[in-house]
């Protein structure tokens, strides 16, 4: 601030974007006692006293007095010779009062002496007084101008000066202001007061009022001595704070001198033309009229001073522009509601007139009726409906190969099916007979859970399959219904579809001649043979012919069409700009009068799209006018006895071609129907054939696991029954042996008869036997079947635990059955029981199905398989049977086999017990789970046969990664026991 030089514009500019800066913080932050404290410290301009105050208007107010100061002394040093120098001063002077004024008007408690406001209204004085007089020097140095009117702006500019001398006055006595500065105002004041009576003299003389001129010029004269007189006074050193130079007092005298000199030589003057001439009476002073004032010059308004495009230039953008108060931000979202209302008005009035059009013209039928017309008229056929087109070639682009080849896809996926389900019900039936004829044989030997149990849930999902698949297939059947009433039609479609547009039309014609033969007409029409149109005939009356009308109503239609997409665009125009609108930084600059003048800035800012507004309602009195000149042109066209000869024809022709794109409608909506009842077929099928293939898979796994642990049965069965036999054996070589002894020695002792030593025996090491020496201890035979099997609480997968202590030593082994003996024919579909190896300690199992064993939820059996309407839900696939359950038990839970692998990480501790006699879970469809988490699993000794040797010593075997059939099995089958059974 102390930069701004007082004849520096750039230091007047300087002020001005700093002043400007702050009134834009002003609106933005509360800067005060009470919010942000910021310490502003100002000299006073006079007194040169220090003032600090924490309010941002005090800074404000300092600033404008400086800008004022500046721009007063900008005036002052303007040469006043020139134009440019005039103008740039009485603009400088009214700027500096305008400013002098806004601190007058708002700033009411001054913390300093230069900002009172006596103060302030006596530098508002002096501004305007000096504004004054150079608008009157630039009116006095133009040539023409009327005396009295220059008297009354002298008279004005003296007014001026009498107030300013007021106040200076005032503050000079308070040692305020300089006492030169109350010298200079009062020369001023003077000079101005004999400068308005002189014109004002010379104007009177022009007016023939010569004794009134001549009072005049007394006054004025009066006036320039006393304004010599304090000009003389003005001393030749003025003090340095009043700025004023060395010069001033003599340019005053010198200014005045030669005022007075001009008055007095115009005074003698008119003094002798009264005399010698006019004889006129000279009036009193008291007598004379008041001269009227007129005031040139006038205080410019900060707001106004503020609004120019310089001043917006050098202020600069708002530094504080992205900081937005809370109040501006709900008044912007009140204007954008305004707008909203706005856009929505037009919208409307937009869409009606839309509507209004489109129902005038279907009211007319055009522009279809003129097209059927000229087409009747010039003899030409239909032209191809393009929603026609698009039909066929949806069709053909949907479907490409027929409907025929889905529905042979869907029966076969429905015989794959039911192939699926017949299997796997005779793999239950043949397992289910096996194990009852073995019941059958051994009795209560057998202790092998009856497959009836255990099947039941299987059964039950075989059952709800087929039912699904047989409501599936009647659906299916009405859906073939349905498409077999519209083969024809929409193979012809899908076909013209393919082969491209002439296909098509050639269909469309051929249906619509189809409907003429039906109807009784001839496909070419009564007139087809005649060789000119209507549209050239001349009735001879002078009106204008059928051609002619037809392009009026064209045109018409035209200008409409042009009408409706120009109201589209200018109303997308407006939108455009409505968005685009932002008048955050107009409500930011008028925050302190928002409140009351709200609706009033609103209003302002919403003319902006008034001439939009202006156009889209031309736009809608265009197009009334133009629809009732198309409602009379088009009535005079139907009226023309040349049309209506016509007029049956082409309506004839239209209801053909209405009705012949009805039937393709329909035609194309009945394959829209079946093309979405074959795609939810095809899916039900595809989610219904992994349901019934992992069923297959589970009672694969079923029946395998069954006849693994029927095969264990049976091995330990016929080692029981081969010990008791040779026991019985020997005891009767023993007797034979004892009749045929002569002499026996004496004193020897008789051996017990019921009891003998076996010296240890060993089993053929076969692929079904291992070798184990029989112990030294005699041999009971039981009867009975074995023990039945503990119950032990069930586990969450439906699993049970054996208990912890180890089992009864096993019976040896008996030994291999006679070569002799064959299996019974009867049995030999059976042979494919045979115990499979034995790997890891694991009993009866394959190594696929040991590698894969893993802990199940439970499952329960769904009350009802989903019909085909509902075929987009997931299916429920078939799981896998869990373990047999002891004989007591009537019901096993189902375990699912087909969820995926993610549900089933391995968790070994539910199977640390082997269950003797218990059925051994699948495995889970999707694959077994890595081998390494196996190895780790412990192994048990099945009760009733010694543990076997480990890998790699005699007698041991390892299993194939997948089960071989009976004839690639190596050694003998356990199930040859059953050979002399009939």
């Amino acid at each position: 601030m102390r930069g701004a030089g007082k004849d520096s514009a750039s230091g007047r500019d300087l002020l001005y974007r700093y002043y400007g800066q702050l009134e834009l913080l002003d609106l933005r932050f509360p800067i005060d006692e009470n919010h942000i404290k910021i310490s502003f410290t100002w000299f006073d301009a006079f007194t040169h006293k220090q003032t600090s105050q924490f309010s941002l208007a005090f800074e404000k107010a300092s600033i404008i007095f400086n800008i004022s100061a500046v721009l007063s002394c900008h005036g002052s040093n303007q040469n006043r010779s020139e134009d440019f120098g005039l103008k740039s001063a009485y603009h400088s002077f009214q700027a500096s009062a305008g400013m002098f004024t806004y601190i007058n008007e708002n700033f009411l408690h001054a913390p300093s002496t230069d900002l009172s406001r006596d103060t302030i209204k006596t530098l508002i004085n002096i501004m305007l007084a000096q504004a004054q007089e150079v608008f009157l020097e630039k009116q006095m140095s133009d040539s023409g101008k009327k005396p009295s009117m220059l008297a009354k702006m002298a008279a004005q500019a003296a007014l001026l000066y009498t107030q300013s001398v007021e106040g200076v006055q005032e503050n000079a006595n308070k040692g305020v202001f300089e006492k030169v500065w109350l010298l200079v105002c009062q020369v001023k004041q003077f000079y101005m007061s004999s400068l308005s009576q002189f014109l004002q003299g010379q104007g009177d003389k022009s007016t023939g009022s010569h004794g009134s001129a001549i009072t005049r010029l007394v006054i004025a004269e009066r006036e320039a001595k006393e304004a010599l007189r304090a000009a003389n006074a003005f001393p030749h050193n003025p003090p340095a704070n009043s700025n004023l130079s060395v010069e001033t007092g003599t340019v005053l005298v010198e200014i005045v001198k030669r005022h007075l000199s001009l008055v007095q030589e115009k005074l003698n003057e008119f003094i002798k033309e009264n005399d010698f001439i006019y004889h006129q009476n000279v009036p009193n002073e008291a007598a004379l009229p008041v001269i009227p004032k007129m005031a040139a010059a006038k205080a410019i308004p900060v707001q106004e001073l503020y609004a120019g495009q310089d001043m917006q230039r050098i202020i600069g953008p708002d530094i504080f522009s992205k900081i937005v108060p809370m109040s501006v931000t709900e008044s912007a979202s009140l204007y954008d509601e305004e707008k909203a209302k706005l856009v929505r008005a037009e919208t409307e009035k937009a869409d009606l007139a839309n509507a209004e059009m489109v129902a005038a013209l279907d009211y007319l039928k055009l522009p279809g009726a003129i097209k059927l017309l000229k087409q009747s008229l010039e003899n030409k056929e239909l032209e191809l409906d393009e929603e026609f087109r698009q039909w066929c070639e949806e069709m053909a682009m949907e479907c490409p190969e027929g409907l025929d080849r889905i529905f042979d896809g869907l029966k076969q996926q429905k015989k794959r099916i039911a192939e699926i389900l017949d299997i796997s019900n005779r793999n239950l039936d043949t397992e289910e007979n096996v194990c009852e004829k073995m019941r059958y044989k051994y009795q209560e030997s057998w202790s092998q859970q009856p497959s009836a149990r255990l099947t039941i849930t299987l059964r039950d999902d075989i059952r709800n399959y087929r039912e699904a698949i047989d409501a599936a297939v009647s659906s299916d059947n009405q859906l073939f219904s349905q498409y077999r009433g519209v083969r024809d039609e929409i193979e012809a479609m899908r076909l013209a579809g393919l082969n491209g547009p002439d296909d098509e039309e050639d269909l469309f014609r051929s249906a619509i001649d189809r409907v003429r033969v039906s109807s009784g007409a001839s496909s070419s029409g009564p007139d087809s043979g005649r060789s000119e149109t209507l549209l050239d005939v001349d009735d001879g009356e002078g009106n204008h012919t059928v051609l002619e009308q037809i392009q009026v109503v064209e045109e018409l239609l035209k200008k409409l069409g042009m009408i409706k997409r120009e109201r589209t665009t200018l109303l997308k125009d407006l939108k455009e700009k409505v968005m685009a609108d932002d008048i955050s930084n107009v409500l930011i600059l008028n925050k302190k009068s928002i409140q009351s003048q709200e609706n009033q800035i609103f209003q302002q800012e919403l003319d902006k799209f008034r001439p939009h507004q202006n156009r889209l309602l031309q736009m809608a009195h265009k197009q009334a006018a133009l629809m009732k000149e198309l409602t009379l042109a088009y009535g005079d066209l139907l009226q023309d006895k040349r049309i209506r000869a016509e007029q049956n024809k082409y309506e004839s022709l239209s209801r053909q071609r209405n009705s012949v794109l009805t039937k393709f409608k329909k035609t194309h909506q009945a394959f829209l129907d079946i093309t979405a009842g074959l795609g939810k077929a095809t899916e039900f099928y595809r989610e219904m054939k992994d349901t019934v293939e992992s069923l297959e898979k589970n009672v694969e796994t079923f029946v395998t696991n069954r006849r693994t642990e029927g095969a264990s049965l049976l091995a330990q069965i016929e080692s029981d029954k081969g010990s008791a036999d040779a026991d019985r054996e020997q005891k009767k070589l023993q007797e034979v042996m004892e009749r045929y002894t002569i002499n026996p020695p004496t004193g020897a002792q008789k051996p017990p008869a019921k009891v003998q030593q076996k010296p240890p025996q060993t089993l053929p090491t076969g692929a079904g036997n291992v070798a184990t020496p029989q112990p030294q201890t005699p041999i009971q035979v039981q009867a009975t079947s074995p023990p039945p099997t503990p119950r032990y609480p069930p586990l969450a997968s439906g699993q049970y635990f054996a208990p912890q202590t180890p089992p009864p030593p096993p019976p040896p082994p008996p030994p291999p059955p006679p070569p002799a003996q064959q299996p019974n024919p009867v049995f030999q579909g059976y042979t494919q029981y045979a115990q499979p190896p034995q790997q890891n300690g694991q009993y009866g199992m394959p190594q696929d199905m040991t590698n894969s064993m893993q802990p199940r939820p439970t499952y329960q059996v769904p009350g009802s398989i989903p019909r085909r309407e509902s075929h987009s839900h997931t299916m429920p696939t078939m799981p896998t049977m869990p373990s047999s359950p002891p004989p007591t038990q009537s019901h096993i839970q189902y375990q699912p086999s087909h969820y995926p692998p993610s549900q089933y990480q391995p968790n070994y501790g539910s199977h640390q017990q082997y269950v003797p006699g218990a059925y051994v879970p699948p495995p889970p469809p999707p694959g077994p789970p890595p081998q390494g988490q196996l190895n780790g699993r412990p192994t048990y000794t099945p009760q009733g046969y010694p543990p076997p040797p480990p890998p790699g010593q005699p007698g041991h075997y390892y299993p194939q990664q997948q089960h071989q059939p009976p004839s690639q099995q190596q050694g003998a089958d356990p199930w040859q026991g059953l050979s002399n059974w009939k």
